[in-house]
């Protein structure tokens, strides 16, 4: 079986997590998914790239969450969610799935 790309989980969870933090109005529950394909990217990058870039790679992640929300205040939530979450995709990608 395939792995899913570190990419697609990072950016699943940035955009998962808010959405399920919007629909359920249980902004713990959007909290879980957000840690938990956070965890699986962690894991993943780990694997791939050394612990060094997925701590790089983790902390893009926390700093993506948190800059999207002065960013909502621009942009709009959905756009300020799918931009970071595609910074941080492109990022993932670029160290850790590339060559894998």
């Amino acid at each position: 079986m395939a792995k899913i790309p570190s990419a697609a989980i990072a950016a699943g969870g940035l955009v998962g997590g808010y959405g399920v933090a919007r629909w359920t109005k249980k902004r713990p529950l959007g909290g879980v998914v957000l840690a938990a394909a956070g965890a699986a990217a962690a894991k993943q990058w780990r694997q791939r790239a050394g612990g060094p870039a997925a701590g790089a790679l983790t902390a893009a992640y926390v700093a993506a969450f948190a800059g999207s929300h002065p960013l909502a205040k621009k942009v709009g939530a959905w756009p300020a969610v799918v931009g970071v979450a595609g910074a941080v995709a492109l990022a993932s990608w670029a160290v850790a799935d590339r060559n894998g």
